[in-house]
């Protein structure tokens, strides 16, 4: 038996590196990977045993492992959609590929209550693909600190509640959302998201927005509310593709005009200074 191990910090696992490892892969997991991880997955008995181990109660950061879950299905919902004329996959061949991900996922948090054998069979699929961990990129390419500068703003948002300045810069951004040109924007966002399919990044792009959407959810740590009790829910989806939208111009303003770029993150510039760069317009 395994001695049962308290961890109560991802920072404090004994398997961080590794854990790390296959979360930073995930955004970048190519088409060609999918069938190769799906015919590898098999629910046998033994992986079904070491599964519910691993998802067990008691099994290390377990909420967190189930965060990680959503994650992956929101990074491949157009694949598992099917409908876009960019998937190259089907989208059944995808969700089994996305089983052998999820087991993979659980055994590098669980790996510690887990038998090697357990922990084998869970990373086999995974292992049979990327049978190292594959060096990915660790930034957001070329305008990576305005794209973390931006992300990093929005959960400082939360305390519009009561914080006089941050509800005028909250109020600025609902105000511009709702004056923009829409069909420039549009044509911009549909614009970058083409660069993001071409150059390999629109998982990329999906993980920018759930994180934009994750910061700009955060509770104010004093009210633990979010926002004010007045503000509409289309106010704050407004702000928030708003927001989004300007994250995901930059991750692909190396490869756009410098018009798309610009008509993407100029509206948040109340929030964050993105446009005093000259690569910006």
């Amino acid at each position: 038996m395994r001695r049962r191990v308290s961890i109560t910090e991802l920072e404090n696992h004994p398997n961080l590196e590794t854990i790390l490892g296959v979360l930073a892969q995930l955004p970048h997991i190519r088409d060609d990977e999918l069938p190769r991880l799906a015919s590898a997955w098999r629910n046998t008995i033994p992986v079904a045993a070491a599964r519910r181990k691993a998802l067990s109660p008691d099994s290390p950061l377990v909420v967190e492992v189930l965060a990680a879950f959503d994650a992956l299905v929101y990074l491949f919902a157009d694949d598992l959609a099917g409908d876009c004329d960019f998937i190259t996959i089907e989208p059944q061949v995808t969700s089994i590929a996305l089983k052998a991900v999820r087991d993979a996922i659980a055994a590098v948090y669980a790996k510690p209550i887990l038998s090697r054998s357990e922990f084998r069979t869970l990373m086999a699929p995974w292992r049979s693909v990327f049978r190292e961990d594959r060096q990915v990129p660790s930034d957001l390419g070329p305008e990576t600190a305005r794209i973390r500068g931006l992300l990093s703003s929005l959960p400082r948002l939360a305390t519009r509640c009561h914080d006089a300045k941050t509800r005028e810069t909250y109020e600025h951004l609902v105000v511009t959302a709702m004056t923009l040109d829409e069909d420039a924007h549009t044509t911009a966002r549909e614009t970058a998201f083409r660069a993001a399919v071409l150059t390999g990044r629109r998982r990329t792009w999906a993980m920018v927005r759930r994180s934009a959407a994750e910061g700009l959810g955060r509770y104010c740590p004093q009210c633990r509310t979010s926002g004010a009790m007045d503000e509409s829910e289309y106010d704050a989806e407004r702000v928030l593709d708003l927001c989004a939208d300007a994250a995901c111009g930059l991750l692909v303003a190396d490869t756009v005009d410098a018009e798309t770029t610009s008509t993407l993150t100029m509206p948040v510039s109340a929030l964050v200074p993105l446009q005093r760069r000259s690569s910006l317009g």
